[in-house]
């Protein structure tokens, strides 16, 4: 995989920047290129997203600008105090082989995907000694896969949000990890359905300055590529 940093970045242009990677992805695997992909760290400015089930309660007083999204999913947010990770992905199969059409292969090959995603999240924070659980989707309509239970838990408090879309057979969008404690993150909203306080960070549980978000994100990497 290629892995880039864009650092800090607004929402918008990191979704333009994805759709412009899934293109370039698709060109290079029709061309009988064997690409392997993009892996993209980054964060953003704070931005709630809704997603396609998100409900008229999701969001009650927050400030800050909204953005609908093609992901699966109700509403939740993104902020500065979060890693991101897109990886942007063939689903084709290991030949590169053309498909007949764009719609995914299945929702089996979508949710091993995702299972194996949220396995690299899990393992990277067990590694920093924090015991979590991912909550794959049983039921992955269309092309955009999240539910309420997907994304990574710890007990009944979740660390990170998982959220998918797949065009030309090519995943976009991803998960955000929940780095930095940050008391205003999530106010104004129930992200993902849930209270505000259903959130919590890998600071909050670790306690502050007891790893960096650089020496996570390594450790993140690694096991991106050997499970990916």
């Amino acid at each position: 995989m290629i892995f880039e940093d864009w650092g800090l970045i607004s929402y918008e242009e990191a979704m333009n920047k994805q759709l412009e990677y899934v293109d370039k992805l698709d060109q290079a695997l029709s061309a009988g290129e064997n690409h392997p992909g993009f892996m993209i760290f980054c964060s953003h400015p704070a931005v709630v997203t809704t997603g396609r089930q998100t409900q008229p309660t999701d969001i009650f007083s927050w400030q800050g600008p909204v953005i609908e999204v093609s992901r699966g999913g109700r509403a939740t947010y993104h902020g500065p105090s979060q890693i991101v990770v897109y990886p942007i992905l063939s689903l084709k199969n290991p030949r590169g082989k053309k498909a007949e059409s764009d719609e995914p292969r299945g929702s089996q090959d979508v949710r091993g995907y995702l299972r194996t995603f949220e396995s690299a999240i899990v393992k990277t924070l067990k590694e920093f000694g924090i015991t979590a659980e991912g909550k794959t989707a049983q039921k992955m309509p269309g092309q955009t896969v999240e539910t309420d239970e997907t994304g990574v838990w710890i007990g009944s408090q979740k660390i990170a949000s998982l959220g998918i879309a797949v065009k030309k057979w090519i995943t976009y969008h991803g998960a955000a990890i929940n780095f930095f404690n940050d008391p205003t993150a999530f106010t104004g909203i129930n992200p993902c359905g849930f209270k505000t306080e259903t959130m919590i960070s890998v600071e909050k549980v670790l306690g502050k300055d007891k790893i960096t978000a650089e020496d996570f994100k390594n450790t993140l990497r690694k096991n991106l590529e050997s499970t990916l």
